[in-house]
């Protein structure tokens, strides 16, 4: 699966080709994700998505419907989403992303398809993705959304956690203390400014409604040599749907 994913990323490309989902396409893909994770006959085969034992959604290669990939663990009831949505700005957030949810029964996988000159889902409202987080959302599964920043943007910090435009609850807290037990130092937006890393633009937060939604954003160099860190508290901080 990683050597997969990791493709899957690299094949990425502000040139590649993409169109957006049309209303219909959208409508769609909310129903045959709902029947998919119902385990029920769905039709996203006819939006040019593969899916393989009912459990990996991706998208036909070179596509111009780069919508995403999608993972189950259907080893327990759904727990958990885990989205990177910029995989191929924001490396390795795909990677972290990957080995949560290898740790964390139930938990479903989002990765964003497309290179974020392409498609933003984070802040696009007409995309797969938007549409199938805002719909495990309403299911009310929370959500923690994975993004990258580099070093020299906030110097004093290795991670920022928020709640993006969402209510700040217990989840966010757990984490903050969990990263910062860790021997991350972490800035917690909803008490100190964070230098624009909060998320508060972020659609996914502002669709969780009444869920969970956890923002994290990670350092280049946390990126690459503290993965296993940041993934083990995030685990420890138990962001599960209760």
């Amino acid at each position: 699966m990683e050597a997969f994913l990791r493709d899957f990323t690299a094949a990425q490309s502000s040139r590649g080709p993409y169109r957006r989902a049309t209303a219909a396409e959208l409508a769609a893909a909310e129903a045959g994700f709902a029947a998919l994770l119902d385990q029920a006959p769905h039709d996203l085969d006819e939006l040019g998505f593969s899916v393989e034992d009912g459990s990996l959604v991706r998208q036909e290669p070179d596509s111009e419907r780069a919508w995403g990939l999608y993972a189950l663990d259907r080893s327990a009831p759904p727990s958990l989403v885990v989205e990177a949505p910029h995989a191929s700005s924001d490396l390795r957030t795909e990677l972290i992303g990957l080995e949560l949810f290898r740790r964390t029964p139930g938990a479903i996988l989002a990765v964003g398809g497309a290179h974020r000159r392409r498609e933003d889902p984070a802040h696009d409202t007409g995309t797969v993705f938007h549409v199938v987080t805002t719909l495990l959302a309403r299911r009310g599964l929370p959500q923690v959304q994975l993004h990258g920043f580099n070093d020299t943007t906030l110097i004093s910090a290795d991670v920022v956690v928020s709640a993006g435009a969402a209510e700040t609850g217990d989840a966010a807290r757990r984490a903050a203390d969990r990263l910062a037990d860790a021997g991350f130092r972490v800035c917690r937006a909803w008490a100190e400014p964070c230098r624009g890393l909060a998320g508060t633009t972020n659609v996914q937060s502002q669709a969780a409604g009444g869920t969970p939604f956890l923002h994290v954003e990670l350092s280049r160099t946390v990126r690459e040599t503290r993965r296993d860190d940041v993934v083990r508290a995030l685990v420890e901080a138990d962001l599960r749907k209760p």
